[in-house]
Order: structure tokens, then C-alpha cells, then sequence
């Protein structure tokens, strides 16, 4: 029953987004795939960590071709001229919710109900030689109710016979979104397949979300070298872990204060009480095997309103070489 449970859970998901603040960044080292063709999926949610608030769930679905170097959008993607570039679109729906989603009245003090869908665009670009990876991003798309958060969780919760969430008419209004995004990581540590340091930084301004982060990553076990430009497809098996910690400075995020244009959502938080300075934690495990990569992962982020908790959520990932 358990198990049902579970599948009809995640079937559900995926079912949603079919028929209809960026969380998920699948740009940096530790997400690298040996590849300049793949499809990749990426399913957050906190029903991992036994919670249903903040950020609920998060779905990405990512295809990386060089054929898509001749995407229009790909044309404003800065980058510097690094030996390799891979080229990406990606759909995104991401979903958040105060603490109790069952009650019909706006909870004052708590997170606002969002949702955001949109179209990403973007590129990797990566030194071998200096060991340092270059990324820039473009997303289009829509917050508030044109983006279905509500009817993809009542779904959901009606598949799980959970309860029915009734708030999601004091959400967010609807707003456009136009983000723009980059980041820079330099390997600081390397021991052959065994161990990885790097150093990142991040930049993101628009009408979703603006801040700027720096962190750390450290991956060990058995892995490919995610800062070489050669394509690798691992007759043997590579088993490693990561963990990667930041620290956000941020100056806007939508999905609590509300979008840019449309200032008549019921219930947004006050930009005084937004915090200023997020951590975020992620750590994971990671499978590879030839063209098959598998990912469970757990993220923490530190509270990002002054009335807020700190929240966890977790998340797998599955990606095929092309």
C-alpha cells in the first residue's frame, strides 16, 4: 500500500505537468553530465523530508544538443570563450505554499501561495585546461495562477486521498517572468577521480528573482572529471557524493513579495521582511553507470523571511546520454 502510495504520487506529478525564485540549478559541477547529448529529469519535493510548505515541488525536465546552439535565445547567452559549450532548454515548475495549505484565510506571517512555470534557456561552457566552468541562463515564463500550482497539487493530493488544499485563491498574482543568470566556478582541489574543491559564485536579476550567492562544492568518491571537455561514457561504475553550501544575498524574490507589474495579489511579505542573507545546503549521492546517470539529494535552506522557518526538501534526478 505503501508503495502504491508513492508511485501514484510521483505519477501524478509528472501526469500535471504534462497537461499544463529559481530553485533548481543543474549548471554547476556537481550536476555535470559527460555529455553533449542528454535528456535530463528533476523531481524536488518536501514530502522527502515528511513536510508540505514553503517550497513544495519542484519539476525540470532539461535536454542539452549542440543543435541548440541555433536556438534564437541562445544568441544573448554571454559566455567566454572556453574549449567546450554545451547548449540546453529546459521546463520548470516550481510550486510553494504556507505551512497549512488546508485553510481558506490568507495566514498572515507566513509564505505566501505561488507557483511559477517558464522556458529556460541555457549554455555551459567549460575550461579543461584552467579548470573553470562558465554558465548563463534565460528564462520566460509565468507566476500566479496561469502557472496551475493549484490544480497540480489538488491533484496530487486527491491521487494520495491527502487533504485538500483551499488557499490557493489568495495566491500570487498573476506577472510575467524574465530572469537572467550566470555563474563562474574554478576548481580549487583536484585528487585524480577521488576528490574535487571548487569555488562558485552566482548572479540572477529579473522580474522573478535578484541576488547573488558565493559557495563551495566538494565531491569525493569515484567520478569523471566534471571540468574536462571530453565526452565520457563510463564502461565502469562511478559512485560519489557531494555536498555544496552557499550563501545568498538577496535584494527580490517574487514568490514572496509579489511579481514586478501586478501589484493587487491578496497577500505578498513585505520586502523589510524578506531576510537579506540565505543559506543553502545540498548534498547528494550520485550513480553512474555508461549513459545512465541516478541522483538522490537533500537540500536546507536557512529562513528566508523574518517570520520563516528553515526548510528541507529532497529530490532525485535521472539523466540519459543521447
Amino acid at each position: 500500500m505503501l508503495f502504491r502510495k508513492h508511485f501514484l504520487f510521483a505519477f501524478a506529478s509528472l501526469l500535471s505537468l504534462s497537461a499544463g525564485a529559481q530553485a533548481i540549478d543543474n549548471t554547476l559541477s556537481y550536476k555535470n553530465i559527460g555529455s553533449d547529448r542528454y535528456f535530463r529529469l528533476n523531481y524536488e519535493n518536501d514530502f522527502f523530508s515528511a513536510t508540505d510548505k514553503y517550497y513544495t515541488q519542484g519539476i525540470h525536465l532539461e535536454l542539452v544538443a549542440p543543435w541548440l546552439r541555433k536556438f534564437p535565445v541562445s544568441k544573448i547567452l554571454v559566455h567566454p570563450n572556453f574549449s567546450s559549450i554545451r547548449y540546453g532548454i529546459a521546463l520548470e515548475h516550481e510550486g510553494y505554499t504556507p505551512s497549512d495549505y488546508t485553510v481558506s484565510y490568507i495566514l498572515h506571517g507566513d509564505r505566501p501561495f505561488a507557483a511559477c512555470f517558464f522556458l529556460k534557456t541555457f549554455l555551459i561552457a567549460t575550461d579543461s585546461v584552467k579548470k573553470q566552468r562558465f554558465s548563463s541562463s534565460v528564462s520566460a515564463g509565468v507566476i500566479g495562477q496561469a502557472a496551475g500550482g493549484a490544480e497540480m497539487q489538488t491533484v496530487i493530493h486527491r491521487w494520495l486521498h491527502d487533504e485538500t488544499p483551499y488557499g490557493w485563491p489568495n495566491q500570487i498574482h498573476n506577472d510575467a517572468i524574465l530572469n537572467y543568470h550566470v555563474d563562474y566556478e574554478k576548481q580549487l582541489v583536484s585528487l585524480g577521480h577521488f576528490l574535487s574543491v571548487d569555488a562558485d559564485a552566482m548572479a540572477r536579476a529579473g522580474t522573478l528573482s535578484d541576488k547573488v550567492n558565493v559557495g563551495t562544492t566538494i565531491m569525493f568518491g569515484y567520478f569523471d572529471d566534471p571540468f574536462s571537455s571530453t565526452i565520457a561514457h563510463a564502461k565502469n561504475l562511478r559512485v560519489y557524493a557531494y555536498e555544496h553550501a552557499a550563501i545568498n544575498a538577496v535584494g527580490y524574490d517574487a514568490t514572496l513579495e509579489g511579481g514586478v507589474f501586478d501589484k493587487t495579489s491578496p497577500y505578498t511579505i513585505s520586502a523589510k521582511d524578506v531576510t537579506p542573507f540565505v543559506f543553502e545546503n545540498r548534498f547528494g549521492f550520485v550513480v553512474q553507470y555508461q549513459r545512465i546517470w541516478l541522483e538522490y539529494f537533500q537540500s536546507l535552506l536557512s529562513n528566508e523571511f523574518t517570520t520563516g522557518n528553515y526548510h528541507v526538501w529532497g529530490g532525485v534526478q535521472v539523466a540519459f546520454g543521447l
